[in-house]
């Protein structure tokens, strides 16, 4: 399934920022810049504003940015694991090729996001409200997806084996490709979801048969 959706809107030739993200602060607002190949960790800031940014082999770790806003950025495999974006704002903004083991996006808003060829087994987005979201070949194995608001959002090719999905309406969300062997998901919030028919018995449980 594909849905359109806005791209990050980002100039060339963007001057290095590297030395700006060595003193990343809360409500620190930065702009215009791209950062390569650097390690940031025990960063602890919180409202902290990105935008028309590029962040390359980018590495953050043991840190802390929550309720941060993020607008035309790009991420191009980058290592985000455990980082806590909790309530953040993230629109136009493409995660390529990165690392999101147990990253926390929960309670944020994310509008135009495109994550490809991620590896997010465990990263969290309960509560989180989704307009125009994509997900292409990601690993998403243990998510935590519980209670999404979801508008035209896509999971194409991604693995979502025992993913938590309770709580949030699948109506018209397109799974047919996706891999699993169960989903945490209940029943009422299936309907209309569309799967594949050897992905059918994955539900069989819920509805309260047995396959004789």
């Amino acid at each position: 399934m594909k849905i359109k959706m806005e791209l990050p809107k980002i100039p060339v030739d963007l001057p290095v920022l590297n030395e700006e993200m060595y003193s990343l602060r809360s409500k620190g607002e930065y702009s215009m810049g791209s950062v390569e190949d650097m390690i940031l960790d025990n960063v602890e800031a919180v409202k902290v504003s990105l935008e028309k940014m590029t962040f390359k082999n980018v590495t953050i770790m043991e840190s802390s940015l929550p309720e941060s806003e993020w607008t035309d950025v790009i991420f191009d495999k980058c290592d985000l694991s455990n980082v806590n974006f909790s309530g953040s704002f993230i629109h136009r903004v493409e995660f390529k090729n990165c690392k999101l083991l147990g990253t926390d996006f929960s309670r944020s808003r994310l509008q135009n996001v495109r994550f490809s060829d991620c590896l997010a087994d465990y990263s969290m987005f309960r509560f989180a409200n989704f307009k125009q979201v994509g997900f292409e070949d990601c690993s998403l194995i243990s998510a935590d997806l519980y209670h999404l608001t979801l508008q035209k959002t896509f999971f194409n090719r991604c693995n979502l084996d025992q993913a938590m999905l309770s709580g949030s309406k699948l109506n018209g969300i397109d799974l047919s490709d996706c891999e699993f062997d169960g989903l945490q998901v209940d029943i009422e919030d299936l309907n209309g979801c569309i799967i594949s028919p050897h992905q059918a018995s994955s539900f069989v449980g819920l509805l309260g048969l047995v396959i004789k």
